[in-house]
């Protein structure tokens, strides 16, 4: 008899205890009573720890962008400068001339340079002795080439280079004759006039 009462008194005890004790048997129960704080802080920390390895390979991304734009910037300045020349196709040859109603050889290369913020030498020898010579095969487009034209032995002619196929390198200029046309080393007055290429913008 005793020992019933006692272990009802027991669990009495315990039953009240687990009521007023600050034991949480679930989430619900823990948010009900405001203990359990859906810690922000942790999402928080997650993120940023994905977002800071995202970041790193956006900046590893960017400057990889950067560089080909560096690298872009350079071969998007030389079309602009083809794209330059090229709408003077058509004008007249005039000695001395830097505008549409008439250029000379390098008048025309010195106007398309110009508009586009490189300054060179006004005659096609003193632009031959600026930026630095590279072979036929490593020619790129926006790179001038020069010529030897009626056998003489000083460079007198310059066109910029628009195109390169295989051995074939195709330029714009002021021809004496038919005026700004595109040719090609290909022709064999060019081919056999060719003198040498040089590269202003590297």
């Amino acid at each position: 008899m005793m020992k019933r009462i006692v272990l009802s008194l027991i669990v009495s005890v315990f039953l009240i205890g687990c009521k007023s004790s600050k034991i949480v048997t679930s989430k619900e129960e823990a948010i009900e009573r405001g203990i359990y704080d859906y810690d922000n802080s942790t999402v928080s920390t997650k993120k940023p720890t994905k977002k800071s390895s995202n970041t790193t390979y956006t900046e590893e991304k960017k400057s990889s962008i950067n560089t080909s734009t560096i690298n872009k910037s350079s071969s998007s300045l030389n079309q602009k400068i083809i794209d330059d020349a090229l709408e003077f196709l058509g004008v007249r040859y005039r000695t001395g001339g830097t505008n549409k109603r008439g250029v000379d050889c390098s008048g025309l290369v010195f106007t398309a340079y110009g508009n586009n913020d490189v300054k060179l030498p006004r005659t096609s020898i003193d632009m031959s002795r600026h930026g630095k010579k590279v072979s036929k095969r490593n020619a790129e487009p926006g790179d001038l080439i020069f010529f030897k034209t009626n056998g003489r032995s000083k460079i007198n002619h310059v066109g910029i280079i628009t195109e390169i196929n295989s051995d074939e390198i195709k330029f714009v200029h002021a021809s004496t004759s038919r005026g700004v046309i595109v040719s090609s080393t290909s022709e064999n007055y060019y081919n056999k006039a060719f003198a040498q290429i040089n590269r202003v913008i590297n």
